[in-house]
């Protein structure tokens, strides 16, 4: 269960979905909105200075082939989400953050209510695993990377988003909970998020800022 407001923490929305739905998508789309910051998890890794302290633990599990610990990820995050306040690039007083493939579970989710508060969870759903296989093996193909577009690999990083990830839905209280349907075109599931995202307090509260 998610802790009480604390205005130290900063503002947030998550785009949830399996591999495939399309939140990488959205993100970025978002991210380029004023007032509103995309921050992929892969964006933190591909940025890492593996010359600092942090870097190299990173470096210690990922040289072996070993998943980076839950604690180390967030660690990384928030020095990554650090140094972008810093050169202004992220503006917390006056920006929404918007993650997408962080969490990645549970308890990472519940080590970041330190330092967000998650006002609303965008589910984008799409029940029919076969058209995320395409959208997969599709992407897979665009990006030259072909190992990515084998059904071994799809299957696998399905099984996985709904052994660990998915379950980040149970966590936060079911009124920050909108599901949508990623079948649609994406510029309708855009619609749909932001027209959720400006009916909510917080958005109204925010937008009253002169920046």
């Amino acid at each position: 269960m998610t802790s009480k407001s604390d205005s130290s923490r900063r503002p947030a929305f998550l785009i949830l979905g399996a591999p495939g739905s399309g939140k990488g998508t959205q993100g970025k789309i978002l991210g380029h909105i004023p007032r509103f910051f995309h921050c992929a998890c892969g964006d933190v890794f591909r940025s890492l200075d593996t010359r600092t302290a942090l870097g190299q633990r990173f470096v210690h599990y990922s040289s072996r082939g070993e998943l980076v610990p839950d604690e180390l990820t967030i660690d990384l995050w928030k020095a990554q989400l650090d140094n972008l306040c810093n050169t202004h690039s992220y503006k917390p007083d006056v920006d929404f953050l918007v993650l997408d493939g962080i969490p990645r579970n549970v308890r990472q989710a519940e080590i970041l209510e330190r330092y967000i508060e998650v006002h609303q969870v965008f589910h984008l759903s799409c029940p029919n695993r076969d058209e995320l296989a395409r959208r997969m093996r599709k992407r897979a193909l665009k990006d030259n990377r072909m190992d990515d577009a084998s059904d071994i690999v799809i299957d696998q990083r399905i099984a996985t988003y709904e052994a660990e990830t998915k379950p980040i839905l149970e966590f936060y209280p079911a009124d920050r909970i909108t599901t949508i349907d990623a079948t649609q075109p994406p510029v309708k599931v855009l619609s749909d998020i932001i027209r959720c995202i400006t009916a909510l307090p917080i958005f109204v509260e925010m937008s009253k800022t002169i920046v």
